[in-house]
């Protein structure tokens, strides 16, 4: 278990849809921050893959309610980061669709925090949320024009009730630093007003989580297996001078120089790899259904 005199400044988050695991890191660790969910994982849930195995899809209401459920057992596990609830939500959702879900999701838990995609209507329901004082997480984030957007289209927000969560491990995939970009927007953010918390997302290695720390991300959202390597090296915290190295060689992602002060519409937030992630997203919570 983790000295808590040595607890990292950065809050971590369980990246996962399974209570037991929760529970599993914290008796490893003595804490958890908090958790974040999303379709995939709670697809993968052990109660849902009994269901499915078992023949039985579910309708769209029993889905509601077993994520429901799944995100019910986590909150006492976990502590001020909140739990992180995704909507459910295509290429073609609408804001005020996404809305409505946010705000009947955060309803579910008093340690809630609704995500929403970095897309467009996303971010309109981002700032639906965030004038009713709703806890947000922008997800599928992959490029620091989406982080100025979403720093734009949410100001007014108390500091630490909007996390911005770029994947880093899914950038790494395409060949691209990840790491460089939380590097970027953290740079890009200093100049702000520290309302937007970055959340470390697809986290993959080690090395991304020690890396974040020394970049002094407020949060990280990171799989158990990545927990469990870090608690076999005795929780190892380095300092900002820690020295990071992709294990393969990457393809470094320039920083821009953006005016956070900018309307957000402003900025240029598509990206091919937040389609895709929305794709599959919208694959795995489908494939959970009874579409008869």
């Amino acid at each position: 278990m983790l000295n808590q005199t040595n607890r990292p400044k950065t809050k971590i988050l369980v990246d996962g849809g399974d209570p037991t695991e929760t529970q599993h890191i914290k008796e490893l660790i003595g804490f958890v921050d908090g958790q974040t969910t999303n379709p995939s994982l709670i697809a993968k849930n052990p109660e849902i893959q009994a269901l499915i195995q078992s023949g039985h899809k579910l309708s769209k209401d029993e889905e509601n309610n077993e994520y429901k459920k799944i995100v019910q057992s986590i909150s006492p596990l976990v502590g001020d980061a909140g739990v992180s609830i995704e909507v459910f939500a295509d290429l073609d959702t609408k804001a005020d669709e996404m809305f409505a879900q946010g705000k009947e999701m955060y309803s579910w838990i008093p340690n809630g925090v609704i995500k929403y995609p970095c897309t467009e209507q996303g971010l309109k329901a981002a700032a639906m949320s965030v004038a009713e004082g709703m806890r947000i997480n922008i997800t599928l984030v992959f490029s620091q024009e989406q982080a100025a957007a979403v720093y734009a289209a949410t100001k007014g927000a108390k500091p630490g009730t909007v996390y911005l969560s770029p994947f880093i491990g899914r950038l790494d995939d395409k060949g691209e630093n990840g790491m460089g970009l939380i590097k970027n927007i953290k740079q890009m953010y200093s100049k702000g007003d520290g309302h937007v918390w970055v959340l470390a997302a697809s986290v993959r290695s080690l090395d991304h989580l020690l890396y974040s720390f020394a970049l002094g991300v407020e949060l990280a959202t990171v799989p158990t297996k990545v927990l469990e390597e870090w608690a076999s090296k005795n929780f190892p915290v380095p300092d900002p001078s820690y020295e990071y190295v992709p294990a393969k060689a990457l393809q470094e992602i320039a920083f821009k120089e953006l005016d956070l002060d900018a309307d957000w519409q402003s900025f240029n937030i598509q990206h091919p790899l937040t389609e895709v992630g929305i794709q599959k997203f919208v694959a795995d919570y489908k494939a959970t259904l009874n579409q008869v």
